[in-house]
């Protein structure tokens, strides 16, 4: 196994290019520390923040020059999420800030959706329109016929401004398309979810098990490091992926699993920890229910049984199982982040909790540890009205084990030929672009043609600002307050962000955009401080604090109320699930009509000529929205397709060449993909990294660059428990020329 210095190399691989290509500042000294930074640069004035790259939301500084000219993004050291340290994202994060390529100014479509033509408008006007609009829907249909689809930092605001006018419908569209089988699983098995950070102890286990987890490549920055951590302590790593990724690379067993079969893996080492006593028998006794039900039911599932499925050899399902038993309870079969796969996805991750139940590993070092969390008051508001009908009422009785409402069924519910039982005729689409992170994108554009109202709230001109009829930009993280990070960890903290810069252009924060809109809809009192700051202000001197002390240090850490991170020996527990212990047999999916333990069901197999289409992360990208920055562009302009090397000698495909992609509906990618040749990859499977292919001509750096996975993914394999999309049930084949009908698709 290679070491933790070769682990994180690609990390200070990213930072030096950055360092190197900085079009604004010229080439600069990396600095890891504010103390290195004030011996390079004696004029520098910092100012706290926490990243809105991605979700680890890392607490760091921003440093200006005595012009007010942001200079470099470092970590905090008191920042339990980045131990001081950014990852190539974070520190290129300045790159947002400088990109031309931003919106500037509110903008009011003139012409039918699908053409983009708009006009400037000030606030007061945006401000305007957007009021008349809801309150039309509202005395129309009511005012639960508005949707809010959300991510990222502002969400609490919007979210606070759609239930202050009446609708509960409010989606993150990271449930349905990314965590959303992970956190239902958990809370089945274990009566609580895994956070966000996830509450994985790897710093101290000894044995981590990565299921479709590309740790190294999603670069969610603490996990990493910690895993660097466990690497130098000779953690035993088991990676079970059809792709050779940055984690296999690292690991001691590399399982090429074949795709779509990934239960029967996790069934067959089931049947090999109970039948051969491997569980930890006094912690299944004293904390989990079902354990005789589940015996039976595995019974049959051996290694031999899975090999036939999986094409993983007995020997090795065997020798891993073993591997993960030595290491109990100090092991994680890690829960993965995205994994809406093939529309069983909820019973695959039950099985991974099973499993982790089993080898006693929630609530042990190394394993799962309890999480710790300030309790911070929120602002005195008028209470919500009650609305008269949910999203549950649009589809009554489906993913009846869905906790929050889904995109998915948002989106079908705005479409009247879908006869819904209630129809949404507005959104307002706040930092997601659901053009590209839903899949089936004609049915997306389907139900845009079908509303009256479209918002559009965002830093860039993505494909979804394209379609809306008013356009509001916001200003990005390191020119905003924002309201105080408080993610459950280790130890209860608070980070900080505030404004490094005024705001470019004609750009607000969410929380200044959100206080606007309540204004003109007659809901001040739901915003009642005027600006975010005093709101801030109040809410930490509640605690003990000030915003005048979070401007100082950025982030407030505090000691644990009590020594239980993990449980104490023979701790008596009560879990929150029905039964007050860890569910092995689920009696809630008995009741709602699923299978009580997870069953293998065979999925459909690409036709001939064709290959699974699997996608993935790259470390200097989240997702598609990072693509345009300066900075991280540089970094890596493009996707390419890797093709097991039996596979191109059969088309005839050359590295470095440029290809389409069609899938089995047909479509084929609007832009052509590089051709990487290479056996990372298996023969039935293509691979390629999620969110390039931009056909925003405004985002000059990222159109046309590379394909676009999401454009291909037009077989949805929906999740009946909680309505998760699942999007690795498409395959595609190769053209090397594409025809006129084609270049019309």
């Amino acid at each position: 196994m290679t070491s933790r210095r070769d682990f994180i190399k690609i990390s200070a691989m990213g930072a030096g290019v950055l360092a190197m290509s900085s079009g604004t500042y010229g080439a600069i000294k990396l600095i890891s520390s504010p103390e290195n930074a004030s011996k390079l640069r004696v004029d520098l004035k910092r100012t706290p923040t926490y990243c809105e790259v991605c979700f680890w939301k890392c607490a760091g500084w921003v440093y200006k020059t005595s012009e007010g000219k942001i200079w470099k993004i470092i970590g905090n050291d008191e920042d339990q999420h980045s131990n001081g340290r950014f990852c190539p994202r974070g520190t290129g994060g300045v790159g947002m800030y400088y990109d031309e390529d931003r919106l500037k100014t509110p903008l009011i479509r003139v012409k039918e959706r699908g053409k983009q033509v708009f006009r400037e408008a000030s606030w007061d006007e945006a401000f305007e329109y957007i009021a008349a609009k809801m309150k039309d829907i509202s005395s129309k249909y009511g005012p639960e016929s508005m949707a809010l689809f959300t991510h990222g930092s502002g969400s609490a605001y919007y979210t606070n401004l759609t239930k202050a006018y009446g609708s509960s419908n409010i989606a993150e569209p990271s449930y349905a398309q990314c965590r959303g089988p992970r956190d239902e699983a958990f809370m089945a098995t274990f009566g609580e979810e895994v956070y966000s950070p996830e509450i994985t102890d790897i710093r101290d286990t000894k044995c981590l098990v990565l299921i479709g987890s590309h740790i190294g490549e999603n670069m969610h920055n603490g996990q990493i490091q910690e895993m660097s951590d466990a690497i130098d302590k000779g953690v035993t790593i088991i990676t079970v992926d059809p792709r050779f990724s940055t984690a296999a690379g690292k690991s001691k067993f590399w399982l090429p699993i074949k795709p779509s079969t990934d239960i029967a893996l996790l069934l067959a080492w089931i049947n090999e920890i109970i039948f051969n006593d491997y569980y930890d028998k006094k912690y299944v006794e004293k904390y989990c229910s079902g354990f005789d039900k589940l015996k039976e039911h595995v019974k049959d599932f051996t290694p031999e049984w899975a090999y036939g499925i999986t094409t993983i050899k007995p020997d090795l399902i065997r020798k891993t199982a073993k591997e993960m038993a030595d290491a109990s309870p100090s092991v994680i079969v890690h829960p993965g982040r995205h994994v809406t796969w093939y529309g069983d996805d909820t019973q695959r991750v039950r099985a991974v909790a099973i499993l982790n139940a089993l080898l006693g590993s929630w609530g042990r070092r190394g394993g799962f540890y309890r999480p710790a969390k300030f309790a911070v008051p929120s602002a005195k508001i008028p209470k919500y009205p009650e609305p008269k009908k949910t999203w549950t009422d649009a589809f009554p009785g489906k993913y009846p084990i869905a906790s929050s409402p889904v995109s998915n069924a948002l989106i079908a519910a705005s479409i009247p030929e879908n006869k819904p039982g209630i129809l949404i005729k507005g959104w307002i689409v706040n930092g997601t672009n659901l053009i590209s992170s839903i899949p089936n994108r004609p049915d997306t554009i389907k139900a845009i043609q079908n509303l009256d109202l479209i918002v559009a709230i965002d830093t860039m001109p993505m494909e979804i600002t394209g379609w809306a009829d008013v356009v509001l930009p916001e200003c990005t993280y390191l020119e905003r307050y924002d309201a105080l990070r408080i993610s459950p960890y280790r130890k209860p903290a608070i980070a900080l962000r505030m404004p490094a810069a005024e705001a470019k252009n004609s750009t607000r924060s969410g929380y200044n955009i959100a206080r606007g809109l309540a204004v003109n809809l007659g809901l001040e009192a739901y915003v009642p401080f005027e600006k975010q700051e005093e709101l801030l202000d109040w809410q930490l001197k509640q605690i003990g604090s000030s915003l005048e002390e979070m401007q100082r240090v950025g982030v407030k850490t505090s000691e644990r109320e009590a020594d239980d991170l993990y449980f104490a020996e023979n701790e008596d527990v009560v879990f929150s699930t029905d039964s007050g212990k860890i569910e092995l047999f689920s009696k809630a999916f008995e009741d709602a009509g699923f299978d009580p333990l997870p069953k293998y069901v065979a999925h459909e197999e690409p036709a001939e000529g064709f290959y699974r289409l699997i996608y993935g992360r790259a470390p200097m990208h989240t997702f598609g929205r990072t693509l345009n920055n300066p900075n991280l562009t540089d970094l890596m302009k493009e996707n390419s397709v890797w093709v097991n090397p039996k596979v191109s000698k059969e088309w005839g495909l050359k590295a470095g060449q440029y290809i389409w992609l069609k899938n089995q509906d047909g479509v084929v990618s609007d832009f052509p993909i590089k051709v990487r040749i290479t056996e990372r990859i298996r023969w039935d499977s293509i691979y390629m990294v999620h969110g390039f292919g931009h056909g925003q001509k405004q985002l000059e750096r990222c159109f046309g660059k590379g394909a676009s996975d999401t454009q291909l993914i037009t077989k949805v394999l929906i999740d009946p428990i909680m309505g998760g999309t699942g999007m690795r049930g498409n395959f595609v084949t190769f053209v090397t020329e594409k025809t006129e009908k084609e270049v019309a698709s």
